[in-house]
């Protein structure tokens, strides 16, 4: 497994001792088919063919492995219709058939693997109905998914037999009716996907037994009607997202409806409510049936008389507002209605004490940014000045207004407002005033000198995986949940920006563009979709197929990303002085795969540990609020440790590595980028609490 093994895969492999018990070829560079014989290897218990080139039909006879408990054939090119002869496979607990080009419908048959804990047939071609004997297979206890394909229809009621169901991910077919009631039965559930699909009608009041869900995701479909309080009171919900569906109503304000950066709600225009940051319209108020008439007239004199002198004190303040900003010759561009009040271009000279070299925070792709402090609040944000006299600046201002009135993700940088106005010399002035990051950008905690990086203040292990989840998760959100396809163009560490609490967000769009997303599949754009741009991007990062004239598309970005990932994890940039003579830095982690991942690695990654009696409790277990430590320990992890830690750091660089494939063909997708990180991490924090953690 994982060792580069090329070629065709023989047909005598069927011809191997009938006592073969494991036969694991996983990750390798293999091509051909799967033989016909391979059900001779009757004694055979897990069948480890993922992450290959393998392609044809998947043959009858593999029904023949009545002992089979483990078959990986995930990430290859298989075709053709799922065997229904699978069934027969009774012993099965794993199943993983996703990523491949399956077509026709899901066998029924299925439904007779009645030990399956696991099965996943996403990313396919599939069509037709979810069978009523799979959807109700009880035994399934870790996860269900079948997202990305074209199945139709309903979800089967027979849904609520899933009791002991973790995860269950439906998304992005073309599933029809309600949400059935049934779904509250599966009280295990902690992910739920259903978003991307035409889902109509209300949320089912019987959802409120679900209450470990930590991500719920019922975003892109026809739902209405109010949003239910109840989903105020899960307490361990992290991540909800209602957006682009057609909910109505006063939104809820208790436990995630709190917290502005764990829900999404972008195109449910007629919501209101909710907390300020969500800057949500206020809802009105019905006036209530009083049989009272004369405690209704004591209410409606008294503002009646006085509704003379509000008039005629709101058209004095309203002129007063106009005369200060016709003085500052500011006219402040809001391309999103939900941005706070512009700041004129005085206001931005006094916030940043004149634009001072002092308070010079960095410089982007078209201008520089500043850290100001807002005299009328003290709120501190940072100001992006476009520098107008460089070709394309005023064009970049442009475009990233436009990507920042649709787009809103708790992993991409904020924008408070724009301000387009005229400086004190007369000439034009462009900037974007954003939300200040605290903790500066993610290069400056890569690359910093010995004398300027406390050892104490290293990025740990968790905090790198963190951000490598928060920039994947940014980047899904713009290549397949957004109304029209971003690409970023510019992924690079100085483009991450940290929080406070080192929650990653990704900013500068200057160079960002838009893919018109095919009309009969709008949530889900295709890898090839392009539009025709020149060379974008900074030097290391720019994919290869760029330099040679091919068009923009989201596996551009899938390769900065890959390279953002391995820089993150060896502390060395693709531009660093060692990679020359035709080396890389992709090169130059590949070759170090699968057994010496420990040479190209950050050295203090692997003596890092906590002590055992550490409150892992304080590392979220999902999201990256996790706080910097203010002193790092180093000690031997002990042998047992040191292996599962390196199998882990082995794990990431080979995503990097796959991600920063020469050939747009080989990289991975985002979506499934974030849920192999989600489960490297998820296996590191166990390996830190000894397994005391229950996902």
């Amino acid at each position: 497994m994982g060792n580069y093994f090329g070629g065709e895969l023989p047909g005598s492999v069927a011809n191997l001792s009938t006592q073969l018990r494991i036969l694991t070829l996983g990750s390798n560079l293999m091509h051909g088919s799967i033989p016909n014989d391979i059900g001779n290897l009757v004694n055979l218990t897990s069948l480890g063919l993922e992450g290959n080139y393998l392609g044809g039909r998947v043959p009858d006879g593999i029904g023949k492995l009545q002992k089979l408990q483990g078959l990986h054939l995930n990430v290859n090119k298989f075709s053709g219709r799922i065997p229904s002869s699978l069934g027969n496979l009774t012993s099965l607990t794993k199943l993983f058939m996703e990523e491949n080009m399956f077509q026709g419908s899901i066998p029924p048959s299925l439904g007779n693997c009645q030990k399956l804990l696991v099965l996943n047939l996403s990313s396919n071609r599939l069509t037709g109905k979810i069978p009523k004997e799979l959807i109700g297979l009880s035994s399934l206890s870790i996860s269900l998914s079948m997202s990305n394909n074209s199945l139709i229809g309903s979800l089967p009621s027979e849904v609520g037999k899933l009791v002991s169901l973790g995860e269950l991910d439906v998304s992005r077919n073309k599933l029809t009716g309600q949400i059935p009631e049934a779904l509250g039965s599966c009280t295990s559930l902690e992910r739920l996907h259903l978003e991307g699909n035409e889902f109509e009608g209300t949320i089912p009041l019987s959802l409120m037994n679900l209450r470990g869900l930590e991500e719920m995701d019922i975003s892109h479909n026809n739902l209405s009607g109010q949003i239910p309080y109840f989903l105020g009171k899960f307490r361990v919900l992290k991540e909800l997202d209602l957006s682009h569906n057609n909910f109505e109503g006063e939104l809820p304000k208790e436990g995630i409806f709190s917290n502005a950066s764990g829900i999404l709600i972008l195109g449910n225009e007629k919501l209101c409510g909710g907390i300020p940051q969500l800057r949500l319209p206020v809802c009105s108020i019905k006036k209530p049936h009083s049989s009272r008439g004369l405690r209704g007239l004591k209410v409606i004199i008294p503002i009646a008389c006085s509704l003379p002198f509000i008039i005629a004190l709101s058209y004095y303040i309203a002129a007063c507002s106009m005369a200060k900003r016709s003085r500052g010759k500011s006219v402040t561009s809001r391309p999103h209605e939900d941005w706070k009040s512009g700041f004129s271009y005085s206001e931005l000279v006094q916030a940043t004490n004149g634009f001072s070299a002092d308070n010079l925070i960095g410089s982007g792709s078209f201008g520089s940014v500043y850290k100001g402090v807002i005299p009328s609040n003290g709120a501190t944000v940072a100001i992006k000045v476009f520098n107008l006299q460089q070709q394309g600046a005023s064009k970049s201002f442009i475009d990233e207004c436009k990507a920042l009135r649709t787009i809103r993700h708790r992993n991409l940088l904020k924008i408070v407002t724009a301000c387009s106005s005229i400086d004190n010399q007369g000439n034009d002035f462009k900037s974007l005033v954003m939300e200040f990051m605290e903790n500066g950008s993610l290069d400056l905690w890569l690359h910093r000198g010995d004398n300027e990086q406390p050892e104490g203040k290293r990025l740990s292990i968790i905090q790198r995986l963190n951000i490598a989840i928060d920039v994947a998760s940014a980047l899904d959100y713009l290549h397949n949940h957004c109304e029209m396809c971003i690409v970023h163009c510019d992924l690079k560490p100085s483009n991450v920006l940290l929080d406070e609490d080192m929650v990653a967000h990704v900013g500068d769009f200057g160079l960002a563009r838009f893919l018109v997303e095919a009309a009969n599949n709008p949530t889900t754009p295709t890898p090839n979709q392009t539009v025709s741009v020149g060379l974008k991007g900074s030097i290391g990062y720019i994919p290869p197929e760029y330099g040679m004239g091919s068009q923009v598309s989201i596996l551009g970005d899938v390769y900065s990303y890959g390279i953002l990932l391995v820089e993150m994890f060896t502390g060395k940039g693709p531009t660093d002085d060692m990679f020359k003579d035709g080396l890389s830095i992709h090169q130059f982690t590949a070759m170090a795969l699968p057994d010496h991942v420990n040479d190209v690695v950050e050295p203090s990654l692997l003596l890092e540990t906590d002590d055992e009696d550490d409150d892992s409790d304080k590392d979220d277990a999902y999201g990256n609020k996790i706080q910097e430590r203010p002193t790092a320990r180093y000690k031997d992890p002990g042998p047992d440790k040191a292996k599962r830690l390196e199998e882990c750091l082995n794990s990431v660089i080979q995503i990097g590595i796959s991600c920063s494939a020469i050939s747009p063909g080989e990289r991975m997708l985002m979506n499934v980028v974030v849920n192999k990180m989600n489960a490297i991490r998820d296996s590191y924090l166990n390996l830190r609490t000894g397994g005391r953690r229950r996902r």
